[in-house]
């Protein structure tokens, strides 16, 4: 059950980053562009904030009882957290950036109930996404990061 979590985590960065790169698409046209809020961009943002809910949730369950779970798993003998690259990362950075990314994304949702002018609606919604994507795309163990990568796909070698 654990690798099968693992996968569907990995693949759902896939879905989010798709999505939230659509969002931030259309939060600037609008912004920009002076558009009126239309149903398709909340959807748009709405499908946003739900991929990304459901992934935080798989990561907290891997962060606590996964396969390098804070529950299952202890630091090797000596050493502490702060000093260990591996478990610093999973344990700490990766959790507290996604936790933060899914804040912003919720507010940027936020931004699609609230009775503000839509050009006010549009700024506020690309701001918040696009700070939402920059925490992700730093926080994700892409292949190339040293100790902590993962694969581009699941069942990839990195």
């Amino acid at each position: 059950m654990d690798t099968g979590l693992l996968h569907l985590h990995n693949l759902l960065r896939w879905v989010i980053s798709i999505l939230l790169l659509l969002s931030i698409y259309k939060a600037y046209t609008g912004w920009k562009g002076k558009k009126t809020f239309s149903a398709g961009d909340r959807k748009t943002w709405l499908f946003t904030l739900i991929s990304a809910h459901i992934t935080l949730l798989i990561g907290l369950y891997q962060l606590a009882v996964g396969r390098y779970g804070i529950f299952k798993t202890n630091l090797p003998e000596g050493e502490s957290l702060m000093k260990n690259h591996f478990f610093r990362f999973y344990w700490i950075e990766h959790p507290v950036a996604m936790i933060l990314s899914v804040v912003f994304i919720t507010l940027g949702y936020g931004m699609a109930k609230k009775t503000v002018a839509d050009e006010v609606k549009y700024r506020k919604a690309f701001i918040f996404f696009l700070l939402a994507l920059l925490l992700i795309l730093a926080a994700v163990p892409w292949p190339f990061r040293a100790d902590i990568g993962r694969p581009w796909f699941p069942g990839m070698n990195a």
